[in-house]
């Protein structure tokens, strides 16, 4: 307990701000800043050149702030009244001043805003034969396809092609620009791959196979790179701009965009394959509070760890590489796993790019869990940024001419296909249930079916590796509808999934903020599952949940606090300094 104690209140003094109204020797304490640490630094060294912010304010005063700014001559860029917040260009100078408005609660640098997909690990190996993703997750002869359930996939935009051909009523909406429906375009290529590995249909990758069933030769036509769920429809919001970076405010738009227009869209997933360094708490991060009114509106938020696991330039592993909005709490975030091309899970490991757990200023235990990631296949942008730039990682389907598929790895692909698997629950649920699934519900059944790694720390996998034929399983037995406390599982179950001819057991666990639950917390109605609670705080469990005594961030804090990434700046998000420009990620000790 004593050490618990004690790295808790080292982070607290190295990520805090000081307590109002603590006194020590009759000296009040300065109140907490108003400002994120890129704000305080400008404000601190008295840079006076223009700022994008985010300005959050009291409940009401939205307007009157952003009057206030325009009459001084500032630009009001957009306003997110979701989150009483606006976006803004103001002097450098005003920072001070911005804050000492009562009217204000907080001020958050318009971050860029980057894709994780594209580490330079692509270009060493094969990509993935005969649809290893498909068979490794458990998912061979699936009855769901992910037919009516939709995902927003708010990334780089979409190149329409065979595979993703808007027959599903796809759509696109362009938030680089004035967010309104637009012709699809990806001039990045990222959104294009990470839609795809979702819903792609594999049609440029199909051939015909001879197998033995019931003593007879047998035919069939498979597609080597067709994605989890190929029925589900995609509705592509681009904020990202031809160079992989676009701005906080986009994300914003994009996210609220989504919950007013679920009921329209038919949106149940919301796929966020990219991210900032983290600044501020996540109480006041505005993606994460974005994030958490998603998830409170009743959208699943799938999102990726980041690429920052390693250290560039020795390779060094080290942790805290959360990035936001990973580290928000209900968010299902997902760190990559490499499956070694084999469907046998017992080889699958966490490549070193991947992002590991805390998250920074809350210590909250992250990534949730991790999915293949590592030199996936999905389709191509043949007008595309890293199509024209990376010949080296063009993949041939059918056409042995023209290459239709692409490679990429990363945290981005890792949070794309847990999405496409999430498409596979609602639906299997939804046909089964007239309730649907909540999400922290499906976070949980993720968390409870995933294949624990082997000598793998839950920093760095969470509860596992997803295990999609696991969680469908499940998610098809779960009565949403059931009243709390009661039991919610209609069917027997078996804690295993036969994957390659192997059988493998599930983790039984939940990671509920920095404890492990496990027992059959998940086959039960709980509380904690209710729509409206952000993951993590404190609610009442039933007689058949056991607790763990193991805090997983503070039991061990010198797994993670020697060594950690963090960035002084930008920090470069898509094929380690290969396509987004020079490296910026610092490493040292824990202070950032």
């Amino acid at each position: 307990m004593r050490l618990r104690v004690a790295a808790a209140l080292l982070v607290i003094g190295v990520f805090s701000f000081p307590a109002v109204n603590h006194a020590r020797n009759g000296v009040p304490k300065q109140k907490p800043s108003k400002l994120d640490r890129v704000l305080r630094k400008a404000a601190d060294d008295g840079d006076s050149s223009a700022q994008r912010v985010i300005v959050r304010t009291r409940l009401g005063r939205t307007s009157a702030v952003a009057d206030r700014l325009r009459k001084h001559g500032d630009l009001v860029e957009s306003e997110h009244h979701r989150l009483h917040s606006f976006t803004a260009t103001v002097h450098g100078n005003d920072l001070r001043a911005l804050e000492a408005d009562p009217d204000v609660q907080g001020l958050s640098v318009d971050a860029i805003i980057a894709a994780f997909g594209g580490t330079k690990d692509d270009a060493e190996a094969s990509a993935q034969p005969e649809n290893l993703l498909i068979t490794a997750l458990g998912l061979t002869g699936t009855a769901y396809d992910g037919d009516k359930v939709g995902i927003a996939v708010i990334d780089s935009g979409l190149e329409k092609s065979g595979d993703l051909d808007g027959g599903r009523a796809d759509r696109f909406f362009d938030f680089t620009a004035d967010g309104r429906a637009a012709h699809p375009y990806d001039d990045y290529g990222h959104g294009t791959h990470v839609a795809t590995l979702i819903g792609g249909e594999g049609n440029d990758s199909e051939r015909d196979v001879q197998y033995i069933a019931n003593g007879r030769s047998q035919k069939a036509r498979i597609a080597d790179y067709r994605g989890i769920a190929p029925k589900a429809h995609v509705i592509s919001l681009k904020v990202l701009d031809a160079n992989g970076a676009g701005y906080t405010s986009s994300v914003l738009r994009a996210i609220e965009f989504a919950i007013e227009n679920r009921d329209k869209l038919d949106i149940d997933v919301i796929n966020l394959s990219l991210g900032h360094p983290v600044y501020e708490s996540p109480d006041t991060d505005p993606l994460v509070r974005a994030v958490e009114d998603a998830t409170r509106a009743g959208i699943i938020v799938v999102a990726s760890a980041g690429n920052y696991g390693k250290n560039q330039e020795t390779g060094e592993v080290g942790y805290a590489g959360i990035t936001s909005p990973g580290n928000a709490p209900s968010a299902i975030t997902v760190g990559a796993m490499d499956m070694h091309e084999t469907a046998d899970r017992s080889d699958d490991t966490v490549p070193s790019y991947s992002s590991r757990g805390p998250a920074w200023y809350s210590g909250l235990a992250k990534p949730d869990l991790v999915a293949p990631g590592h030199r996936l296949v999905a389709v191509g942008a043949y007008g595309s940024t890293l199509y024209q730039h990376y010949a080296d990682r063009r993949v041939t389907g059918r056409d042995a001419k023209r290459a239709r598929y692409f490679r990429l790895s990363g945290t981005s692909m890792a949070a794309a296909v847990t999405s496409g698997v999430v498409a596979l629950m609602v639906e299997a649920n939804d046909k089964a249930f007239q309730a649907p699934l909540t999400p922290n519900a499906v976070k949980a059944i993720l968390e409870f079916t995933a294949l624990p790694l082997y000598a793998t720390d839950p920093l760095t996998q969470g509860a596992g590796g997803l295990n999609g034929g696991g969680a469908v399983k499940l998610a098809e037995q779960i009565d949403p509808a059931r009243p709390v406390g009661d039991w919610w599982l209609t069917g027997p179950l078996t804690p295993w999934t036969f994957i390659g001819g192997q059988s493998f057991v599930w983790s039984q666990t939940v990671v509920w903020g920095n404890t492990v639950v496990w027992g059959s917390t998940v086959l039960q109605n709980h509380l904690a599952w209710g729509q409206t609670v952000v993951w993590g705080s404190t609610v009442v469990w039933g007689s058949t949940v056991v607790w763990g005594s193991t805090d997983l961030v503070w039991d061990n804090p010198a797994v993670w606090s020697q060594t950690v990434v963090w960035g002084s700046g930008l920090l470069d998000t898509s094929d380690e300094r290969n396509v987004l420009g020079p490296n910026t990620v610092v490493w040292g000790s824990l202070a950032p």
